[in-house]
């Protein structure tokens, strides 16, 4: 019940009403089940509008990465996402959206994460995720960062953004599709076999 409570709470949130362009839209999504725990940066605007975390191109890359579709992905209680912010932060004039704001993280990640026992792997996804969690990530470059993934397991599992700018970055990057995403995938399977 406590978690209900606070993702009611959540739902409730206007932290931020006055520094955004937009009514806020906390998107969170986690249960008691949760064993599976997607850490991003902050909706996009394709998920402000529908709700629906990951519900964009990125999504698509995410869901290949895990080795699920978007009905287990969205159906199955035991994969919850729970970005560093729960409300779009807006566009950048420059392109790309604005970064996550920390007030968001530091408001309401303590207690949401405390409500989530059964987490077995947490996914870090994004530069801004892996500092928050990992001190001292930032001093890295996200290359370096993600290519030490293996010194976090077996909890937690650091991952680029799955968005379509970092195309580049993947096919630089081969031993990410080589040796992480296979990892990933298995881990999941273990998760949602058990």
């Amino acid at each position: 019940m406590a978690l209900d409570a606070l993702l009611a709470d959540i739902a409730d949130c206007r932290a931020c009403a006055a520094e955004l362009a937009h009514e806020p839209r906390p998107v969170v999504r986690v249960s008691s089940e949760t064993r599976l725990l997607i850490c991003g940066q902050a909706p996009g605007r394709r998920v402000h509008e529908s709700g629906r975390p990951f519900d964009d191109r990125s999504g698509d890359r995410l869901r290949d990465w895990l080795g699920v579709d978007r009905d287990t992905f969205y159906g199955d209680r035991r994969i919850g996402v729970a970005a560093m912010a729960f409300c779009f932060p807006g566009t950048d004039p420059k392109g790309g959206d604005y970064p996550p704001p920390a007030r968001c993280a530091q408001l309401w990640r303590p207690r949401l994460l405390a409500l989530l026992p059964r987490v077995e792997l947490t996914l870090l996804v994004g530069g801004y995720a892996q500092r928050w969690a990992l001190p001292g990530a930032g001093r890295r470059s996200m290359t370096a960062t993600v290519a030490g993934w293996r010194e976090h397991l077996p909890d937690r599992l650091l991952l680029p953004h799955p968005s379509w700018r970092n195309t580049a970055w993947l096919k630089r990057n081969p031993w990410f599709e080589d040796e992480v995403a296979p990892y990933l995938r298995l881990r999941v399977a273990a998760m949602l076999a058990a």
